[in-house]
């Protein structure tokens, strides 16, 4: 063996170890799982795939918590990790699963609705793989995941995504991305038949109020909002004055555009007699000029560009020294779901909607989102989900 032979088989070899240590983290963060204790209120947990058949087997197919109360009312669908890099919705939710009880009417809760999505990443942008919440009893770990689903789960992308049914040309990514493709079709790319099992369990279970949980940049002006088609605009808007009146922090109401297809607060009411609803709070992580993408700043919110940027007003919303942390973006979330949920309940009492035991936006900020995660090893083993 002469020795340029070595060298390349040396290199060779060095290469493949370092791809496999690399490809470990990555590995692992796909096949981890996050426990969720099914709270007082959860009355049974269902499949997504129920819905849709296609769906079994697949990563697209997800837990659905459903909690019933005892007197009948409306009946409300609620999903985040969407955007599986806008945890404060998954966190709001996770909360809501574990502590509330449902007086009148149903909620359907989709923790992880793009479960391939919290199991991607983005390593070009230096994305976290987890991030932890302290509680009374310990850190609660959760994975960070990705935009847009996992290439492993739907591939090949085409060279540009066509919208179904309306024809519009999307970026070839938003094949992806479950912000893109409602409202579904059963035989389509998986993302397609995850959105199309949502409407089919909002058709036939008659769902009434619709919400979708997201964070957007503090430099997007569509942020610190509630996203609403015309159908959905007078309670979208009640509730958004009253929250800024009565709990004294900003939102406002952005209208759904009727010429950007595929997204859940333009399909969902398009395609079902569903009122949709979107919230965005403040997410600084997801700006491009900010400081290094690590789990302080998704936590805290603190960044000196974007503090520089908020003195020469470049911001969409308020910004100093006190960043947005993420309890007050989580606490933005359950209070606006809330007062979406008693607008409507006011404007359609024979579908009303009540609940208690989910703290609103003032005691998440005093005691800290992880106050009302519990502790699964002491819980029923039987009351433990993993997503």
């Amino acid at each position: 063996m002469n020795k340029e032979r070595t060298v390349k088989i040396v290199l060779v070899a060095v290469i493949g170890v370092v791809t496999a240590l690399g490809a470990v983290p990555l590995y692992r963060h796909r096949h981890s799982t996050m426990p969720v204790i099914a709270g007082p209120g959860v009355t049974k947990v269902i499949k997504l795939s129920d819905y849709a058949p296609t769906l079994k087997g697949t990563m697209g197919d997800i837990d659905v918590f459903v909690m019933e109360g005892k007197e009948p009312g409306g009946k409300a669908f609620l999903m985040s990790d969407t955007h599986a890099n806008e945890p404060a919705g998954l966190l709001a939710l996770m909360a809501l699963v574990e502590n509330a009880v449902v007086d009148k009417g149903t909620l359907y809760v989709a923790l992880t609705f793009n479960a391939s999505g919290s199991r991607n990443t983005k390593p070009g942008d230096g994305y976290p793989l987890y991030f932890d919440i302290p509680t009374e009893w310990g850190q609660v770990r959760f994975r960070f995941g990705n935009r847009d689903a996992s290439p492993l789960d739907q591939w090949p992308d085409p060279d540009v995504y066509i919208h179904y049914p309306e024809r519009q040309a999307l970026s070839y990514v938003d094949g992806r991305n479950t912000n893109r493709t409602w409202p579904g079709r059963p035989n389509g790319l998986l993302m397609e038949r995850v959105t199309f099992a949502a409407m089919e369990l909002m058709r036939k279970e008659k769902v009434d109020v619709a919400m979708d949980f997201h964070g957007a940049e503090t430099m997007f002006p569509v942020t610190n909002c509630i996203v609403a088609p015309q159908k959905s605009a007078k309670i979208a808007t009640m509730a958004s004055m009253t929250v800024k009146a009565m709990e004294g922090f900003d939102n406002h109401v952005e209208p759904s555009p009727g010429n950007f297809r595929g997204l859940s607060h333009r399909e969902i009411g398009d395609y079902a007699d569903t009122l949709p609803f979107l919230m965005e709070a403040p997410i600084p992580f997801l700006d491009q000029p900010t400081g290094p993408k690590t789990v302080k700043l998704l936590i805290d919110g603190k960044d000196d560009f974007l503090l520089s940027l908020s003195k020469k007003k470049k911001l969409f919303v308020s910004y100093d020294e006190t960043g947005w942390p993420m309890d007050k973006r989580v606490g933005q979330h359950a209070s606006v779901a809330l007062e979406i949920l008693k607008q409507f309940s006011k404007k359609n009492p024979e579908r009303s909607i009540k609940l208690s035991g989910f703290p609103r936006y003032a005691e998440i900020v005093q005691n800290g989102i992880g106050k009302y995660f519990h502790d699964p090893a002491k819980a029923d083993p039987k009351s433990v989900y993993f997503e």
